[in-house]
């Protein structure tokens, strides 16, 4: 059975949005896992990333106003991962047990909350390579875009 979901970190799916350095590969991920499965702080997360692009001058405003427009009609797609405290208790323990820092921790968890605790070796993508080490560490399939 073929599988076409897959955990989205956020520095996956903002590439999707705005032209980036792994823009292609997300691409490539996404035909392959188009059911998307995000935690509840993405689109915080990808709203900070547009604003830091815009600012540093790599957007335009009428890119940012694109890439909010493409965000906002994946999510309606995506299935999102609600903020329940199994995740907290699972979020507490990333840093040291994993070497995260706390955005990662709470995305780590949430994937975990997903499927139940069971990763047996789901897709996680991520352009992030200490969260993608830490994902196969806990049993997810990492995929790296790097």
């Amino acid at each position: 059975m073929k599988t076409e979901i897959a955990f989205w970190d956020t520095s996956a799916i903002l590439p999707l949005c705005c032209s980036q350095v792994f823009t292609t590969k997300s691409k490539k991920w996404l035909r392959k896992y188009p059911k998307i499965v995000v935690w509840w702080g993405t689109s915080v997360e990808i709203n900070s990333g547009l604003a830091r692009l815009k600012r540093n001058g790599d957007l335009t405003e009428k890119e940012t106003v694109k890439a909010l427009r493409l965000w906002e009609k994946l999510k309606k797609t995506c299935r999102i991962v609600s903020p329940v405290e199994r995740i907290i208790e699972l979020a507490n323990d990333l840093p040291e047990n994993y070497n995260l820092r706390a955005l990662d921790s709470f995305q780590l968890a949430a994937a975990l909350v997903w499927c139940q605790e069971k990763p047996r070796r789901r897709p996680f993508i991520t352009a992030d390579e200490q969260l993608a080490k830490a994902a196969e560490k806990a049993g997810f399939n990492e995929i790296l875009l790097t």
